[in-house]
């Protein structure tokens, strides 16, 4: 199994670094999504032959002269017979100056759940526009999703520029509209490319077919774009997964505290507080990977000892005391709904915030926004697939919520339906985006 033609480059030198950029891709049907990221892993040289071989043979029998490149991602047989991407792909690859973890996600309006479920954890979301059809309503779904999942980068990118003879200003045009309605979300950053992911153009070289456009292609900019915030700078947070006590002669009274550290920095001899029950202690030591530590970094997973024996479980949260989080049963949030039934006033629900499950009701439903205009229509009584609107909700227990704004992890949550486990939404704790309609 060998890779087609020769390789991209990769750096030999321990010493040197090279980082991971999480992104997505996004925009309406048929923009040409899937094609994009066939065309990036091509002109990368990251497909192996075998695989370009069962592309040729596909696109042969579809009577095509040309390989059909989308068919690199779209790969459950519903996809492949419509043509269209239903679940979310997956694809990872790499240049010499750095590796990327890419989720192609797609553009029917009932599959919006699945963009959210990509673009949770992107750092970098790029949204496709065809040059015939311009900004879309589903275009303006997927801005505002990025925009309240607090995607930091967002790449406009003008697909089929072919197709409408390579026009400067219809690019323009494009790209002006995006770049107001991107504004008006509070997206802080928007890099416009025109491409065409079907012949090549500015996705890994250069077109010469534009000649006035003189800004970066596609993988230039991935590859140099500044990879988010560093979450081992912001507070410490650590849900605890799993409470380890083997009770072995070897270890009569180890008792420690599993799972992973979400955010910021924790060490020995630290002082924490235990939620929600607001209890405190210090940090005895620390094990990762069976070995003693002075301290551990997020996103490590370890195992946290403490000076005393407190009542600790899986779903609380162990914080700096000097930096913990307020404790709430009243939770004001955005939430991404992604169910076939509606969310209604008075639902019961069950809330995952971390490794915490807790009861709750759904007490109001203030608004629901309007993503033509960005105005929030007040009193919608009901949320229904692929809606976003603004929720109050009441916990049975505590829950330690961070804004999301402060931490894309301890500030997201999830609805469930406590009858069969089905997800109902996404959540965001914190302000949301639009105006009172």
């Amino acid at each position: 199994m060998t890779i087609l033609d020769s390789p991209a480059p990769v750096l030999e030198d321990a010493a040197v670094a090279i980082d991971t950029l999480r992104l997505a891709t996004a925009g309406s049907v048929d923009d040409g999504k899937s094609t994009l990221v066939g065309r990036l892993l091509h002109d990368s040289k990251s497909i192996l032959t075998d695989q370009l071989e069962a592309v040729e043979a596909v696109s042969a029998q579809r009577g095509q002269d040309t390989p059909d490149l989308a068919l690199l991602t779209d790969g459950l047989r519903a996809e492949r017979e419509q043509g269209i991407t239903i679940d979310v792909a997956y694809r990872y690859f790499a240049t010499a100056r750095r590796r990327f973890i890419l989720a192609d996600t797609p553009g029917h309006v009932q599959y919006t759940r699945n963009m959210v479920t990509g673009a949770s954890t992107a750092e970098l979301a790029i949204i496709l526009v065809d040059a015939r059809n311009g900004v879309v309503e589903q275009t303006r779904r997927h801005a505002a999703v990025a925009a309240l999942l607090r995607v930091p980068q967002v790449v406009l990118a003008v697909n089929k520029m072919d197709l409408v003879g390579y026009d400067e200003a219809a690019y323009a045009a494009i790209a002006d509209e995006f770049a107001t309605y991107a504004a008006s979300l509070g997206i802080p950053a928007v890099t416009p490319v025109p491409i065409s992911a079907l012949n090549g153009d500015n996705v890994v070289d250069p077109s010469a077919n534009m000649d006035w456009y003189v800004g970066p292609t596609v993988l230039e900019h991935l590859e140099t774009v500044p990879v988010g915030r560093d979450a081992a700078e912001a507070p410490a947070r650590f849900p605890v997964q799993y409470v380890i006590r083997p009770q072995t002669a070897e270890h009569p009274d180890y008792r420690g505290y599993a799972g992973q550290l979400a955010a910021g920095t924790l060490s020995v001899g630290e002082q924490v507080t235990i939620l929600p029950s607001g209890l405190t202690s210090t940090i005895r030591g620390i094990d990762v990977l069976g070995e003693r530590a002075d301290a551990a970094r997020a996103p490590q997973s370890v195992t946290l000892l403490l000076e005393d024996d407190v009542d600790i479980s899986r779903g609380d949260l162990i914080a700096p005391s000097a930096s913990a989080p307020d404790t709430t049963r009243d939770v004001e949030a955005t939430v991404c709904h992604v169910a076939d039934r509606p969310l209604t006033v008075g639902a019961r629900v069950l809330l995952k915030h971390t490794t915490r499950t807790v009861q709750a009701v759904v007490r109001d439903i203030e608004s629901r926004l309007d993503l033509q205009d960005l105005t929030r229509q007040p009193n919608p009584g009901r949320l229904v697939a692929n809606d976003i609107g603004r929720v109050l909700l009441r916990t049975a227990e505590p829950l330690a919520l961070d804004p999301y704004g402060a931490s894309r992890l301890t500030g997201s949550f999830l609805l469930i339906e406590p009858s069969d486990g089905t997800t109902l939404a996404a959540g965001m704790a914190g302000p949301g985006l639009g105006t009172e309609g």
